[in-house]
């Protein structure tokens, strides 16, 4: 009961808003002090958790692939890729929504970054969207949809950490992520265009959208294709580890950015002091859940709901339904990183007794994870669309266009549980 206590204290924290780190420090620190039979001595192993997380060679992948993606935003690779994926679907009715989606997809695989994706996807792709005359809560919809893309096509910041937190390969959860990412990504053209038909008034024809050659088609397609196929080509052949593709990654983007005539100084001093911020967040909550972990798994709270799940319950599917329904509500709530460091470390030794193959399992939370960005009232997608549209669009009206979007993610995922194979289709 203790344990239970413990976890609902850090909930409540984390919701009034005090900062993830300090909330599982703080409450590891104040319920080791207070409980005599646990007592400060439990952190005498906390200094070697640190050190095995800072010479972690896997996390290593996540500053690295967290600093291509802030070069390829700067390099303005983002609107070359929609002004000719736009100019390619301009006759098609809702094209305009299907092009977004599919850039969405592009920059999903190139960065992997959803607050950079979803931020760009507004300034460039929304004001199109509202001029060609669509619908202000499908344009919202889709824009915020496109930009979490990253959260499962690879490379995902969200896999490498889910890797690390289930100790599988990041390599095979990359590859098991690809056709349940791109399921999903037709998952949204099919309703775009479904929904252009039924009303074409919402989703018009964007007349009003410039015909491009060829040749700029392919230079502004091709080279980000190429990055991807490099990055994950890789990894997927065996020939370099996420970590050193995600180095390659940074390399490539720079050169990117060179070609684009979009190198310089500020460019490269934002995109490492975001590097450093960004990191430096994921790696304080990190240590702090590990601070947490030691008191919760002292105070026998692991054991606890490994036995209810195991031996009260006994059910492998009750015990799905149970996680993704958990990993839903709480991602109304709080951050995928938190829900990644604090609750799935608490799911591995149940599917482990299940005998549940975690890099299906894995492929699941993140699919369920992405869900967290879309969902009121705390979604970050949310924020950052709403941040980069301003007044042109009303919130209720944001709320009102992810709704399909998010059935549209529940059904990805329903169709990952009923057939498994979509997760080991390139295994």
């Amino acid at each position: 009961m203790i344990a239970i206590l413990m976890f609902v204290v850090v909930l409540m924290l984390l919701l009034v808003g005090i900062p993830v780190a300090y909330a599982f420090g703080t409450v590891a620190m104040f319920f080791a002090f207070f409980i005599p039979h646990i007592g400060i001595e439990v952190f005498e192993v906390l200094p070697f958790r640190i050190y095995g997380i800072m010479s972690n060679t896997t996390l290593m992948a996540v500053p690295l692939f967290i600093a291509m993606g802030l070069v390829l935003e700067k390099s303005k690779m983002a609107e070359r890729l929609l002004i000719s994926m736009s100019a390619l679907f301009r006759d098609v009715r809702g094209g305009l929504a299907v092009s977004v989606v599919l850039v969405g997809a592009m920059l999903a695989a190139s960065t992997g970054i959803v607050s950079a994706s979803v931020v760009m996807m507004s300034v460039i792709a929304l004001p199109l969207m509202l001029n060609a005359g669509y619908d202000k809560g499908l344009a919202s919809g889709t824009v915020a949809a496109s930009g979490t893309l990253g959260q499962i096509i690879p490379p995902s910041i969200i896999l490498i950490i889910l890797g690390d937190v289930m100790s599988v390969s990041v390599g095979d959860l990359f590859m098991g992520a690809v056709l349940p990412g791109l399921v999903l990504v037709g998952l949204y053209v099919a309703y775009i265009l479904i929904y252009s038909y039924f009303k074409p008034n919402a989703a018009p024809v964007a007349k009003g959208i410039k015909k491009v050659s060829i040749k700029e088609i392919v230079v502004s397609i091709v080279p980000p294709l190429l990055l991807m196929v490099a990055v994950l080509g890789s990894i997927f052949a065996g020939i370099a580890s996420p970590t050193e593709s995600a180095a390659f990654g940074v390399v490539g983007a720079i050169l990117l950015s060179v070609l684009n005539k979009s190198l310089n100084i500020e460019m490269l001093k934002y995109a490492s002091l975001e590097t450093v911020k960004l990191s430096g967040m994921i790696f304080m909550i990190l240590i702090g859940a590990t601070a947490f972990s030691l008191v919760f798994n002292e105070l026998g709270g692991t054991d606890m709901i490994l036995e209810f799940f195991s031996e009260d319950i006994g059910n492998v599917w009750v015990f799905i339904a149970i996680a993704m329904l958990s990993v839903f509500i709480l991602g109304f709530f709080i951050d995928f990183i938190e829900i990644s460091f604090i609750i799935v470390p608490i799911f591995v030794p149940i599917i482990e007794a299940f005998g549940i193959d975690p890099i299906w399992f894995a492929v699941l939370i993140a699919l369920n994870l992405q869900a967290s960005f879309l969902t009121p009232p705390f979604g970050l997608s949310l924020f950052f669309l709403k941040g980069a549209a301003g007044d042109t669009i009303k919130t209720i009206e944001i709320y009102r266009g992810i709704t399909p979007f998010i059935l549209l993610q529940l059904l990805a995922l329903g169709l990952v549980v009923l057939f498994p194979d979509l997760v080991f289709a390139f295994l």
